[in-house]
């Protein structure tokens, strides 16, 4: 008879498989065998079986029944029963299960285990990845699969299951100290993806990919592992993987193959690789980088900095100007933290339509106004490609101001280029993208003529976030978050890592306000928003501010701004802004209200609808102390919650809208009453007329608390509405009138300005 655990609880004998009856019956002799031969209490079985506190009064009798049923199963007439055979004895104080080991499947893995790591301890690698390979294909799924579905959590499941990783460990140093690099290439990428915490096979993975040629991934894949430390546990990775990076970073010869004969690399053994200096000659320049002293098309050549990749693909970053070593002496690598500011600043082709210059002189221009910007913060543009640019903050030396400079650099140029080009405007030319991202570079310096090194995988996870940031926006890593927010205010705009987006600086004005981001053609109208919704709080009263204009007289700008302010002030006010779709891309007419909703109960959008029904629920529940009309308004909001990717028919059947938009109103007054809550909501003029009708309603109130709305809307509103607002002692219009436009040739000449190495202040 033979005893399956590893996966499906399983008895089989010469008969076939033997069966067990139910869960309990089931679960009993499971535990029994993780104690094989061993007595188990009969109040350990009972807890395992019910729990602690939840066993019932008749569990006693129901254990004693899975026991009797167990023996029915497992035992045979007197004259069939082999000598040896199982055998479910009762023994004080509960109950043991005696059986020969070699009977059950998790014994014999764990001995075939055992002799795999005995010979990679002596070198014998072939041997132990037979062992080993043997030893884990007696697994045909999770420890005792059945039991856990059925809800089973034991400590003794965890601890196999924590074992079984660490023979798939064994077995992949043994494979790797073979050569078989790729063999076990997918199976290391599927056990890092699942378990993102092991350092060790994270090595592995990284050995793997290097010995593949893929130096670039192995980098990559280091920087996850790292991330997911820093951002779980706050710990960095540990010495011996940081080791491994250090020595992928420069080649080292110990991570290649070991000679025919010689015994292998092990991946986590003791002697960690120590990366010695590289000896390869300095590499080239990078094509195509421009950056601080570059020569260019148009300008004689002359030393600068340079940027080439290395041959592991590694962005390897060249800079002159920092002290070097004494004459003709070259120094190992140092390694410095820094921060990485990356921006794209992309020209649309049109812009050189109907001019002579050329896109590559306005593309230089672009980079001179970057440089600009990040050398006044004490930053250096180390390279320049299209329409990237890559500098770095704290080279010259440790700087923990060096996360604050690089943000404040971001932030400025994207003042410069907001300048330029609205993003309202029908005529915008030229996008602007920032990402800052910081961590540790190895900092090679040759000689004091000849430019230093910089090389580190933090500025591929610089490119990485850059993908990622909406135009005209600025996102920094967690870590820029925490090192800057003394200086910096930020609000988390996404879940991910990469989500912090910096709203301004903080430090007081003159009017004892943050400063934010903002200013400029728009400044009259932010201060009457600004002074209006300060009113609406003081006097604990609701008001309506409609801002009108037509496109490109910039009624979002100053909705952003306006939010942006709210939420730099720091008080306690709630903002929330949203915009209106177009109707081709909202069928259901409801995106507003149910982001503004689910922003105020905090559902996020990749939340599935249980979760956003209890969110939901808990937010409603703390505003009324009546459960009865909590429970009616959840009832009611949870349709507009599940409208969400749904058909609107299947999900409101006969319920009207007018209901639930009704209920919506009723529950942000109330929110108003216990906070002062800010709503943005541009665009309104492409709302529904059932949408318009309640976002009016919000504010017919008085007495319904300090809320302040704000609503953004072409014209065309009011040839909808010809009474929007109008009589209500609670309501104010701002309209905007039609700046004077940017022209292409005004942005041109900004460009090539800079190009020209001619001021341009008088132009930003």
């Amino acid at each position: 008879m033979q005893f399956r655990m590893l996966g499906p609880m399983e008895v089989v004998d010469a008969g076939g498989v033997v069966g067990l009856g139910g869960t309990k019956q089931r679960a009993t002799l499971g535990l029994l065998l993780l104690q094989a031969n061993k007595v188990v209490a009969t109040s350990r079985l009972m807890n395992a079986l019910w729990g602690v506190d939840d066993a019932p009064a008749t569990a006693r009798k129901i254990l004693q029944n899975a026991i009797y049923g167990l023996r029915g199963a497992l035992d045979r007439r007197d004259d069939e029963r082999e000598p040896g055979a199982a055998t479910l004895l009762t023994q004080p104080p509960g109950y043991m299960m005696r059986v020969d080991p070699e009977q059950v499947d998790l014994h014999v893995f764990h001995k075939e285990a055992a002799r795999g790591r005995e010979q990679l301890a002596r070198g014998t690698a072939e041997s132990a990845a037979a062992t080993l390979r043997d030893a884990l294909a007696l697994w045909r799924g999770p420890v005792l699969a059945d039991l856990v579905e059925a809800g089973i959590q034991w400590p003794e499941l965890a601890a196999v299951e924590s074992t079984r990783l660490d023979v798939m460990e064994d077995f992949f140093d043994a494979q790797l100290a073979c050569g078989r690099h790729h063999a076990v290439l997918a199976e290391l990428e599927t056990m890092v993806q699942a378990e993102p915490l092991r350092e060790r096979s994270c090595s592995q993975l990284m050995l793997a990919l290097y010995r593949c040629g893929r130096q670039v991934d192995a980098l990559n894949a280091y920087s996850r592992v790292r991330s997911v430390l820093v951002e779980s546990l706050g710990l960095e990775p540990g010495r011996g993987l940081q080791q491994l990076q250090q020595a992928i970073l420069v080649q080292d010869p110990a991570l290649s193959l070991p000679e025919p004969g010689a015994r292998g690399v092990l991946v986590g053994q003791a002697d960690p690789v120590q990366p010695p200096p590289p000896q390869q000659p300095h590499p080239a320049p990078w094509a195509g980088e421009i950056g601080p002293g570059t020569p260019t098309s148009r300008e004689a050549t002359a030393p600068g900095p340079a940027s080439a990749p290395s041959a592991d693909g590694q962005r390897v970053l060249h800079q002159r100007g920092t002290d070097g070593p004494e004459p003709g002496r070259r120094t190992g690598p140092e390694r410095r933290r820094v921060s990485v500011l990356s921006v794209r600043t992309r020209l649309a082709p049109s812009l050189a339509d109907g001019i002579s210059q050329d896109l590559d002189a306005l593309l230089e221009g672009t980079g001179r106004l970057v440089k600009e910007q990040v050398e006044r913060f004490g930053g250096t543009v180390t390279a320049a490609i299209g329409s990237v640019s890559l500098a770095l903050f704290g080279l010259d030396g440790p700087s923990e101001d060096a996360a604050r400079q690089a943000v404040l650099a971001a932030l400025a140029i994207r003042g410069v280029f907001d300048v330029a080009a609205e993003p309202d405007s029908a005529a915008v030319q030229l996008s602007v993208q920032a990402s800052v991202t910081t961590g540790e570079v190895l900092l090679r310096r040759r000689g004091p003529d000849e430019a230093p090194t910089v090389v580190g995988s933090v500025l591929d996870e610089s490119q990485v976030m850059l993908a990622k940031v909406p135009d005209g926006e600025v996102r920094v890593c967690d870590a820029v978050r925490r090192a800057s927010e003394h200086a910096v205010l930020y609000r988390l705009s996404s879940p991910s890592p990469a989500g912090w987006q910096p709203l301004g600086v903080r430090e007081e004005g003159a009017d004892g306000e943050p400063h934010g981001p903002g200013g400029g053609s728009e400044a009259y109208e932010l201060d009457i928003l600004r002074g209006l919704v300060k009113h609406a709080q003081r006097r604990g009263v609701p008001h309506l501010v409609t801002v009108l204009g037509e496109r490109g007289t910039g009624k979002s700008r100053v909705l952003r701004e306006f939010e942006r302010w709210v939420t730099v002030r720091g008080t306690k006010v709630r903002a929330i802004g949203v915009r209106v779709p177009p109707p081709a891309d909202d069928p259901c007419k409801l995106a507003a209200p149910t982001h503004i909703l689910s922003a105020y109960c905090g559902i996020k959008a990749g939340d599935d609808v249980p979760v956003a029904r209890a969110l939901l629920a808990r937010e409603v529940r703390s505003l009324y102390h009546s459960e009865r009309t909590s429970a009616g308004l959840v009832s009611l909001l949870t349709h507009l919650i599940d409208v969400v990717g749904a058909d609107i028919d299947d999900v409101f059947g006969e319920l009207r809208l007018t209901e639930v938009l009704d209920a919506w109103v009723q529950v942000l007054q109330e929110a108003a009453r216990r906070e002062p809550l800010v709503l943005c909501i541009d665009d309104l003029h492409l709302a529904d007329d059932v949408v318009v009708d309640a976002v009016e309603k919000l504010v017919e109130t008085v007495g319904s608390g300090p809320l302040f709305v704000v609503v953004g809307a072409r014209t065309e509103l009011l040839r909808r509405r010809p009474g929007w607002a109008g009589g209500k002692s609670h309501a104010t219009t701002v309209t905007l009138d039609m700046p004077e436009r940017v022209t292409n040739e005004q942005l041109v000449e900004l460009l090539l300005s800079a190009a020209r190495g001619e001021d341009t202040q008088s132009y930003t």
